[in-house]
């Protein structure tokens, strides 16, 4: 796992997190712009142009990248230096396949052993995602972001497996990743889908205790994810 030590996850709501070293702030500015399609995908890094745009010197620049190295958000090409990671169908499916296996797993895990303080903090969770899919418009994307992810995030806390928790952290950057750079969230309600609809299905039956119902809600809303991104990807190429 990587040596920089990342914040406790709020399973609330997830806010913007101020970073402790410059190392941090670097890494976090890069995801960030990664995941957003600010820095495409295969551009090439260049530390010389980049140290200035994120103010840290060309060696705390480097530390980043290569820490998004270990999260394959970009990757290295020994003494060429440093891309953004390729995008492709056949990796959103990888992505898609092994985040549904881990974490329909944790959720069943997570209904199984989750206490009354579990609860508590889905439903808090589910409260604020939900103001947020009702004011869209205002709340904006990035808040929409977070809030999605604390929901998620709520979902499994009752499972103790950090080794769980991480590496579905690591797959969640992915699919929001896929998320920006194909469409927008506005795009998938133009598309019909109902995203609110589909976390209210996942919540009913997790706070009801329903393992199989929640666990099937919840791969049919990240397959849905993936589905509605291979359309944006075919109709573009179409055009």
């Amino acid at each position: 796992m990587h040596q920089l030590k990342r914040p406790a996850a709020s399973h609330v709501e997830a806010e913007p997190h101020l970073p402790r070293t410059l190392v941090e702030r670097a890494y976090l500015g890069l995801r960030h712009d990664v995941i957003s399609g600010k820095l495409a995908p295969g551009e090439r890094l260049r530390v010389e142009h980049l140290k200035d745009q994120y103010e840290v010197g060309a060696g705390t620049l480097r530390e980043a990248l290569s820490l998004l190295v270990s999260d394959a958000l970009v990757t290295s090409e020994g003494q060429r230096g440093f891309r953004v990671a390729p995008i492709s169908m056949t990796d959103l499916e990888d992505v898609t396949n092994t985040r549904v296996m881990l974490e329909t797993d944790a959720l069943r895990q997570s209904i199984r052993h989750g206490d009354a303080q579990w609860e508590a903090a889905l439903q808090q969770s589910y409260d604020l995602l939900s103001k947020t899919e009702r004011d869209l418009a205002e709340s904006g994307s990035d808040l929409w972001e977070r809030r999605n992810k604390s929901f998620h995030e709520a979902l499994i806390a009752g499972f103790d497996s950090n080794w769980s928790k991480y590496l579905l952290s690591i797959l969640n950057h992915h699919a929001e990743r896929y998320r920006h750079i194909n469409f927008r969230l506005t795009a998938a309600h133009a598309s019909g889908r109902d995203v609110h609809q589909e976390h209210e299905a996942i919540f009913r039956a997790a706070i009801n205790r329903q393992e199989a119902r929640a666990a099937l809600a919840l791969e049919a809303h990240i397959r849905l994810t993936h589905d509605v991104v291979r359309l944006q990807a075919s109709q573009a190429a179409l055009k």
